[in-house]
């Protein structure tokens, strides 16, 4: 294994159930469709000796932690992936191992409002490859804060991300290789 991949984080962002099963209350149409993909980096980050960080959400059931604009989702009997729920849970054929990380977040970045950066910086990364969903909202954000906090390096796997639609999908996609 070379120092580069000691360096390397993967991030597996919000691959979870709510979001990609049919029935999901968050679905993105395009999420199922990119499970063997996301499966593909993760063995290839392992193999590699990666990073892998689980960007997941789990919220309160009431909904008090996430953004105003979702509020409206959640009640006593709960909401979209609260924590303990089984829609919170990861997806079939992923799943967290000894040595990963995982990072629970309650806005669209990784970076905000967590100690991300600082963890990273801990161990080392200064690259980072990102995979999951949704293209416009969380895996933009997390790239730009990335950008910002001056990681040399920040790659998406583009056919491992998803949006609700293929045209935004691919449409913001062309970002990334600017």
């Amino acid at each position: 294994m070379t120092d580069k991949w000691k360096k390397t984080a993967l991030f597996v962002i919000d691959m979870q159930k709510d979001f990609i099963l049919p029935d999901g209350p968050l679905l993105v149409d395009g999420g199922a469709a990119i499970i063997p993909n996301v499966i593909k980096a993760v063995e290839v980050a392992r193999e590699r000796g990666m990073l892998v960080v689980w960007v997941v959400r789990e919220h309160d059931k009431l909904g008090r932690d996430v953004e105003l604009f979702r509020r409206h989702l959640y009640s006593e009997k709960g909401g979209p992936t609260v924590k303990g729920h089984e829609g919170a849970e990861l997806v079939e054929g992923l799943e967290i191992h000894e040595g990963d990380y995982k990072l629970v977040k309650t806005r669209f970045s990784a970076f905000f409002a967590t100690h991300l950066h600082s963890t990273l910086l801990g161990a080392g990364i200064d690259s980072l490859v990102i995979v999951g969903i949704q293209t416009p909202n969380c895996i933009r954000q997390t790239v730009f804060d990335a950008v910002a906090l001056n990681y040399p390096s920040v790659s998406v796997i583009v056919d491992a991300t998803a949006a609700k639609t293929p045209e935004v999908h691919d449409g913001l996609a062309i970002l990334y290789y600017c």
